[in-house]
């Protein structure tokens, strides 16, 4: 691997670019997936249709390892970034000014901008990935691990928390019942702040070496796809492992999209009534810090015990606390300390159980000769199973209401768990000492 860079000196310092990089990658995976899917309901569609959009969003992140192969073709990475980042930031702004179309002819316009936003994204991904695996030694890849998976998780508190909170500040001060201009404000917010992030990055982000064995040619890049693809499907108990990279998620596929639309929906409907700034807070705030708190209590856990011993435990942490769902559903509680709290816990335990599924797709299912190639196909399995089960989770809710929806969660952590526990350990119970981030760039070689 080569580890050099045309950028030196202070400019190339980890610490100037590690950190903003990052959390470019979380904003806009957050603001296409789960902030979508707030603004879409805020804006009048159904939860069947907010839910089903905003997850269908999700699917370049899911097949981005098909022309992930192609970006090691150009000898600077930087280029592509910097690209990509400046055009989210214009697709953003453009969906932002969609809001102002009359009735719903906004909708399709915004949709489609929002696609092109996620195609964007995914690429920006494979970039900022490939560069900190071409400029950063093995050593300071190990020390900027921290760093890069702290910043990542800021977007998701800067979005989900912070910007949810300011829409419903801007919905109560700008008065009306129309969510929309809160909305195009905060569009506009995250297009400019992803466009500063774009021309920083163009001045500070190192250009990111080729890889060694990098492809030569389109041809060659799509002859290396090919054998990565055949020799991960020749793996032994390919299907199982499969299987449990798909299903492990299962319930919280169903929960992911439909908890926050319940917690916004009306109490006549069944839902909670929360302001849009309480669950800013409670989902983009606490949950998120929570959901931290619960990863690196999951992966001591591990560490401590091992996997094998551990998965079946943290398969019930992820799928236990959905309970919690359940009980709001039925107690409605006026309480947001209660609901805080509640909430917290849920998030809490998806944390601890996530660490579970990512270290056994790293240890048992990636290693080969093509090991991040098949890390990134087992990832996409775990994103497939999110992206569909959050575009049925609407339907399933508009025909069986808040309360049979949340026990038909609880009844999906069956699968979850009998996958967990027929999982195949073709490679032994290897030691974990790192829980990896789900956004690993595609093998190249």
């Amino acid at each position: 691997m080569a580890t050099g860079s045309a950028d030196s000196g202070a400019a190339a310092h980890p610490l100037r670019w590690v950190p903003t990089s990052y959390l470019a990658m979380g904003l806009v995976y957050v603001t296409v997936g789960s902030l979508a899917n707030i603004l879409l309901r805020n804006v009048g569609l159904p939860n069947e249709q907010a839910a089903f959009w905003s997850s269908l969003l999700g699917l370049p992140y899911t097949i981005k390892p098909l022309w992930a192969p192609l970006l090691e073709l150009s000898r600077s990475k930087k280029v592509a970034v910097v690209l990509m980042q400046l055009l989210v930031a214009a697709l953003i702004a453009g969906a932002a000014l969609t809001l102002a179309l009359p009735g719903r002819a906004f909708v399709a316009p915004l949709l489609a901008l929002l696609a092109l936003a996620a195609f964007a994204g995914a690429t920006q991904d494979i970039g900022c990935d490939g560069v900190y695996v071409t400029t950063l030694d093995a050593r300071a890849q190990a020390r900027m691990t921290g760093v890069q998976s702290m910043c990542w998780n800021l977007g998701p508190i800067l979005a989900m928390g912070v910007l949810v909170r300011a829409s419903g500040t801007l919905h109560e001060r700008l008065g009306g019942d129309s969510w929309r201009a809160p909305w195009t404000i905060i569009l506009l917010v995250i297009a400019a702040l992803l466009a500063v992030l774009g021309l920083y990055h163009a001045r500070r982000l190192p250009q990111g070496a080729r890889a060694a064995s990098a492809p030569a040619s389109a041809a060659d890049a799509a002859r290396t796809f090919g054998r990565a693809f055949a020799t991960f499907f020749r793996k032994r108990h390919v299907a199982r492992m499969i299987a449990f990279a798909f299903f492990y998620r299962t319930g919280m596929g169903l929960l992911d999209k439909m908890g926050p639309l319940f917690m916004i929906d009306a109490r006549a409907h069944g839902g909670l009534g929360l302001p849009n700034q309480l669950l800013g807070d409670i989902n983009g705030t606490f949950g998120t810090g929570a959901f931290i708190a619960g990863s690196l209590l999951g992966g001591l856990f591990v560490a401590r015990r091992g996997l094998r011993r551990s998965l079946v435990v943290l398969c019930l942490c992820l799928n236990v606390p959905n309970l919690t769902f359940l009980y709001l559903s039925h107690a409605l509680p006026t309480s947001r300390a209660v609901i805080t709290a509640v909430v917290t816990l849920e998030k809490l335990g998806w944390g601890i159980g996530a660490v579970g599924h990512m270290i056994y797709m790293m240890q048992q299912i990636a290693p080969g000769p093509f090991k991040t190639a098949h890390y990134t196909f087992a990832t996409a399995f775990m994103g497939l199973c999110m992206m569909l089960t959050g575009m049925v989770s609407g339907a399933l809710e508009q025909a069986l209401g808040y309360r049979t929806f949340f026990v038909v969660v609880m009844a999906a952590a069956l699968p979850s768990l009998l996958v967990t526990m027929l999982a195949p350990w073709p490679e032994g119970d290897v030691t974990a000492t790192a829980a990896p981030r789900a956004a690993e760039a595609p093998e190249a070689a």
